[in-house]
């Protein structure tokens, strides 16, 4: 794969990553991918896959949509995942001898959408095991507080901790034996939270254990759409366990192997 990145990662931005659990990237995608990649988010709305849901809250306003597993619908999502200069991302900031794309996803929260997204880890939802997760969080739409912008407790990637999954889907419970995931909402003095102001190109990569959250959009003009990849290194195996957010399909390989696999492909490897 041809190096797509307009300038290396730096030293300063992996170490922040790997101290906080999150940092945010101006500019790595230029106009051509952003219009690509809004033009298959609409695409998709139009056409979703069998992986789509709604995640609008009950007595909600406004339209919250999400699908999954976007690459296997859609071939020009499968380009954004080998050819945009997201897996080199990826791999730099978890110093990762290879990454695999464990899936993508569209995020779309329409204007005046009165549905949170609740504080959690993305970790506890997935078949993994291992330290090198991350989400890569790619602004579509300009993106600010009002219009629920991502926010982050900074550092809680390393407390240690695993918390329970919350269910974005109705019919779904999770059951694992682990704790709820604090109050940040009601108590959001006590942590350290970050949020960022983005523009189209711009994106936020964050750590798996990373607990995070976003606002409702609250504006009544402006879209917030995202497209959203979930990245892997070369310390992950696959940890398959009851009760987790639904796959595309069953990979077909042993608990504690690698994710190589069709479901789970390798996009770059040093």
């Amino acid at each position: 794969m041809k190096n797509p990145l307009h300038r290396e990662i730096t030293i300063d931005e992996i170490e922040t990553f790997q101290k906080e659990g999150v940092i945010c990237l101006r500019n790595f995608f230029n106009k051509e991918w952003v219009h690509r990649i809004q033009d298959l988010v609409e695409e998709d709305i139009a056409h979703p896959s069998g992986m789509v849901k709604s995640i609008d809250a009950e007595d909600s306003t406004g339209f919250f949509f999400g699908d999954t597993f976007v690459s296997h619908h859609l071939e020009g999502f499968r380009d954004a995942v080998f050819n945009s200069p997201a897996p080199l991302i990826a791999a730099s900031l978890m110093k990762a001898n290879k990454v695999n794309l464990l899936f993508d996803q569209i995020l779309v929260k329409e204007p005046d959408t009165s549905t949170p997204t609740a504080w959690h880890q993305d970790y506890t939802y997935w078949p993994v095991a291992g330290e090198q997760v991350s989400t890569l969080w790619l602004a579509l739409d300009p993106v600010t507080y009002d219009s629920g912008a991502v926010e982050y407790v900074r550092g809680s990637h390393r407390w240690n901790q695993k918390y329970l999954a919350i269910s974005f889907d109705p019919s779904q419970t999770y059951e694992e034996e682990l704790p709820e995931v604090p109050d940040i909402e009601n108590n959001r003095s006590d942590y350290d939270i970050v949020s960022f102001e983005l523009e189209p190109g711009d994106c936020t990569i964050h750590h798996g254990l990373l607990l995070h959250g976003a606002q409702p959009n609250k504006l009544k003009n402006v879209r917030r759409r995202a497209y959203i990849q979930r990245w892997t290194g070369h310390d992950v195996t696959y940890n398959p366990r009851p009760n987790l957010q639904k796959m595309l399909r069953d990979p077909l390989i042993p608990a504690g192997g690698p994710l190589d696999s069709d479901l789970f492909p390798v996009v770059w490897a040093r």
